[in-house]
């Protein structure tokens, strides 16, 4: 018999919706957690009805909300509240990522669960923070990118800022507040009392900034870092190369200069007065790059020089297209690219969780919920209802369920 997972035994009420809030409350249920999504009557979750849809269900959605159960309830209707205050005061964990003030005027802030089960550990995650003079205005990932200047720094140096193309804000968000959900449950386990923590996307994006902040403060405001396209003008060579049939990614330390240069068969350009420092790449950079796409165009494809590389223990890496990633065995092998089985749309290909633990599964297995799937499961379950009572606040529109 396996053994139980990390967080078996830890119930999470989560009123998470889109994409930050369910990213913390997914990782905690294929790490064993019980998630008991509540989603507001009678449309639920907002991220549903994203696209890609077929046949009325979202795949959006289905990444987001894998393992965990639907409770569908109408949280303006008193009853609807009386139930979830029930259940949070059963719950570890409970999870929001409204905007500011929301989860208050629900009925469900800090102080009142707090007075409900002291025990309770409850995260809120929000765009900009919950203070401030910004805490108020809603926000998504590409606002916290905007307003924390990560957004400055990608995009070529004489054009617009450009768009990320993955949510680096919204999950890196949410496996911060893991982080601190965790941390807040051992220290609830050695004695103390629930815990209230929030972590925003404004505040992780900001702390994304490799170097960007201390270069520019410690410099006296000199320097003041910029977008520069497809190269770092902070070190080098670091950057995306052209080749015959694509692009590579090098990211060369100062002390592995010496063997790109190798690699490229003239050793000694390691020592050649433009690029003997990193100071010297940067200044010298538009020929450097000059030098290595050359180099990289006697080579018959991008694999070919990414292999080359691998030889020398250089990083490099082929600039993949998300078909090329979905189907690379390092990320299948890995179960990074995971396949589940859905109720309507069947076999669904999705990212997997980052998290794993040797010697437990890494997830399990539990496709998302449907709208309001498990209402009678969980009632019954945590709160003694029967049949008969479900039957009556579903009858009354204090419960819904439906087919997406």
């Amino acid at each position: 018999m396996p053994p139980e997972h990390l967080l078996s035994g830890v119930v999470v009420v989560d009123f998470t919706q889109f994409l930050a809030g369910p990213s913390v409350s997914q990782a905690m249920a294929e790490l064993g957690a019980e998630v008991i999504k509540v989603e507001s009557a009678p449309t639920g979750d907002p991220g549903r009805y994203l696209p890609l849809q077929r046949d009325g269900r979202s795949g959006y959605f289905v990444q987001q909300n894998t393992a965990k159960e639907s409770l569908c309830v109408d949280l303006r209707h008193a009853d609807g509240k009386a139930l979830v205050n029930r259940l949070l005061q059963r719950a570890d964990v409970m999870v929001e990522n409204f905007s500011p003030g929301v989860i208050e005027k629900l009925g469900f802030g800090w102080d009142a669960v707090h007075a409900l089960n002291p025990r309770l550990v409850m995260a809120s995650v929000s765009a900009l923070g919950q203070d401030g003079p910004l805490a108020k205005m809603p926000g998504f990932d590409f606002t916290g990118q905007a307003y924390s200047g990560v957004a400055s720094m990608a995009g070529d140096a004489d054009g617009a800022p450009a768009l990320i193309g993955v949510a680096v804000g919204d999950l890196g968000t949410g496996m911060s507040a893991l982080a601190a959900v965790c941390a807040a449950l051992y220290h609830r386990e050695r004695g103390g009392q629930g815990t209230r923590v929030e972590v925003s996307l404004l505040d992780f994006l900001f702390r994304s900034h490799e170097a960007n902040v201390e270069m520019h403060t410690l410099s006296g405001g000199s320097i003041k870092p910029h977008r520069s396209g497809s190269q770092s003008t902070a070190y080098a060579p670091v950057g995306y190369y052209k080749a015959r049939d694509g692009y590579v990614n090098l990211v060369i330390p100062g002390p592995m200069w010496p063997k790109l240069c190798e690699a490229m068969g003239h050793p000694a350009l390691a020592t050649d007065p433009r690029f003997q420092t990193n100071e010297d790449r940067v200044a010298h950079l538009a020929e450097l790059v000059a030098i290595i796409e050359t180099w990289m165009a006697g080579f018959e494809s991008v694999d070919a020089v990414v292999a080359h590389c691998a030889g020398f223990r250089l990083p490099a890496a082929p600039v993949l297209s998300v078909e090329q990633a979905v189907k690379h065995p390092q990320l299948a092998g890995r179960g990074t690219v995971r396949t589940v089985a859905d109720p309507i749309l069947g076999e669904v290909t999705i990212a997997g969780q980052p998290i794993r633990a040797h010697g437990f599964a890494h997830h399990t297995g539990k496709p998302a919920p449907l709208l309001g799937e498990h209402n009678a499961a969980v009632l019954k379950r945590h709160l003694g209802l029967g049949d008969a009572d479900v039957a009556r606040l579903t009858q009354a529109g204090v419960l819904a369920s439906a087919r997406v």
